[in-house]
């Protein structure tokens, strides 16, 4: 099982996760915090932690949020579609690029436009 981060993270970055992680496998993005999927040792630290309850197990994943399995991904894929291994997150690093969705993704009380017909 991999521990995925949720849309409440989206424009909270609160980053008490970060502190917790003991092999900072979180790492910061323009709009919300990621967790690679293969750093990750699984500890859930960061899930009892978090004070937006963003964070849960793969599995636990509701229906609704089934995107972020994927996005959570995203910014560790390389070129070919494997995963880039950074080798542990830090403060001084500059925040990872968001995939599409997530830069999208409507701020918090905003509502999304509404398709045309």
């Amino acid at each position: 099982m991999t521990l995925v981060i949720l849309s409440p993270c989206i424009d909270v970055k609160d980053g008490t996760c970060t502190e917790v992680c003991p092999v900072d496998c979180i790492y910061e993005g323009e709009r919300m915090f990621y967790i690679h999927p293969t750093e990750c040792i699984e500890c859930s630290l960061c899930e009892s932690i978090c004070p937006v309850d963003a964070i849960r197990y793969d599995d636990e994943v509701s229906p609704a949020d089934a995107q972020f399995l994927k996005l959570n991904g995203d910014p560790f894929r390389n070129a070919e579609g494997g995963l880039d291994q950074p080798g542990g997150w830090s403060r001084s690093d500059a925040p990872l690029k968001d995939p599409a969705a997530i830069r999208d993704f409507p701020a918090a009380g905003q509502v999304p436009p509404r398709a045309s017909r």
